[in-house]
């Protein structure tokens, strides 16, 4: 990191999506027995609620509207999914609706990703995908793509760690956006 400069947040978020994502979508799609699913609820307060919500905020400080809004939303998805699980149980039934709407806003903010980067770009399309099947009650296969998505959203991470490290651009590792930018 150059002298004077701040830290990129981008991978302390994709990160503490990645982990908890992981880390749920494995019960999800039968990995793990669902009496363990407690487990997930310290990750979505702190990696996943508030690890985001940081990041978020440090890329508003940054002026990256994209970053800001979908690092800050996710953030308050994963600080709702742990009060909804922890205080609020017989709400369950009720949450598909809650997937439906944030499946609706990934698929918004994936169209955002055209002009991006790939790795980006595949975060984006497995979340959204993650999320209706999800909502729609396919729980094993929305689990699945879960943890592919949450694989995707480490690569992103640690391909700007690793950039950084060895002083190469991120877009070698990210990869190109789909739709290039009009000059």
């Amino acid at each position: 990191m150059p002298n004077g400069s701040t830290a990129n947040p981008a991978p302390l978020g994709l990160s503490g999506f990645a982990l908890t994502t992981l880390v749920l979508s494995s019960f999800n799609a039968g990995l793990l027995s669902g009496q363990g699913v407690p487990v997930v609820l310290g990750l979505a307060a702190f990696y996943g609620g508030l690890a985001q919500l940081v990041a978020g905020i440090l890329e508003y400080f940054k002026g990256n509207t994209f970053g800001y809004v979908a690092f800050f939303t996710y953030g308050a998805f994963w600080e709702w999914f742990y009060l909804t699980v922890a205080f609020f149980p017989s709400s369950l039934p009720y949450v598909s609706i809650v997937l439906w709407a944030f499946g609706i806003f990934t698929f918004v903010m994936w169209i955002g990703t055209f002009r991006a980067n790939t790795a980006l770009f595949v975060v984006f399309l497995l979340l959204w995908i993650t999320f209706f099947l999800l909502a729609a009650g396919a729980t094993t296969a929305g689990g699945y793509v879960g943890i592919l998505t949450a694989l995707a959203a480490w690569y992103a991470a640690f391909a700007q760690v690793l950039a950084e490290m060895w002083g190469k651009p991120a877009g070698a590792f990210l990869g190109p956006p789909l739709v290039k930018p009009k000059k």
